[in-house]
């Protein structure tokens, strides 16, 4: 699709990925001479049920957020494919490297670096969970991490879910089972669930390891076998990523606020 041009502005350079019916695109809006993201779907393909609602919440999502360090909505339009009708999200575009693209050549991250980026995305959840209508972001892996320009950024919002008062409700899982805690493989996603993700995923850049890859005492990773970190921090991530609801960190501002004190004081 190189040198289509989308929406009458956009100009396609390049594929960055591809799955059924879905393809997530590198173009360059031809007004401005930025770089953005679109993500297309095509209805008409072989897609699941939910695809269609997913895709449309995230376009929901995006037109609702306002914060530095996600992707921000730019355009929303109808393309013609060959195959059919296609809809088309267009977003800015991060441009930088994922955490999971890190691991992959063989990076590692220390202490402090780990640390350092579990600030930056709590403040993003405290952001995200703070809202009137709390947003879940329910996919939170190495490979919705982006690290550019000196910050970390939150990525791939098609998974959110919107909690209600009322909201019992579970969507087709989409998200990746390696960081998912107990209650989302039930089809219950909670804020506290980004939490564990979240404490999952800095376990894995710390050790270069993947959840299903560590041992485990129990249900619990047990990641202390593998690296050496201070015991405040390690109990900080033992908390994080509990698996009973009951005994995890209960709010990214606690977490947070835990985080910074370096007091680990469990009820």
């Amino acid at each position: 699709m190189a040198g289509q041009i989308l929406g009458d502005h956009y100009e396609i350079e390049r594929e960055l990925g591809r799955q059924s019916g879905r393809w997530t695109l590198l173009a360059r809006d031809l007004s401005t001479q930025e770089q953005v993201v679109i993500k297309l779907l095509c209805p008409e393909e072989d897609v699941r049920s939910d695809d269609l609602k997913l895709f449309e919440r995230e376009v929901e999502t995006l037109r609702a957020l306002s914060h530095p360090c996600v992707p921000q909505y730019i355009d929303y339009f109808e393309h013609q494919l060959p195959t059919g009708k296609a809809l088309a999200l267009v977003q800015t575009y991060v441009p930088g490297k994922s955490l999971d693209e890190c691991m992959k050549i063989g990076r590692t991250f220390t202490e402090a670096e780990a640390k350092q980026i579990a600030k930056s995305l709590l403040y993003i959840l405290i952001y995200l969970h703070g809202r009137q209508q709390p947003i879940v972001h329910r996919d939170i892996t190495p490979s919705n991490i982006v690290l550019a320009q000196r910050r970390t950024h939150l990525i791939n919002f098609g998974s959110v879910k919107m909690l209600l008062s009322c909201d019992r409700s579970a969507f087709t899982l989409i998200e990746t089972h390696d960081y998912m805690p107990p209650e989302q493989f039930a089809g219950r996603a909670l804020t506290v669930s980004d939490l564990y993700s979240l404490g999952a995923t800095l376990i894995a850049i710390i050790t270069g390891k993947s959840p299903s890859q560590l041992p485990r005492k129990g249900t619990k990773l047990d990641f202390q076998q593998v690296v050496d970190l201070s015991p405040a921090f390690a109990d900080w991530l033992s908390w994080m990523t509990e698996t009973s609801l009951d005994r995890r960190l209960q709010s990214a501002k606690q977490s947070l606020q835990v985080l910074e004190s370096g007091q680990i004081q469990r009820a």
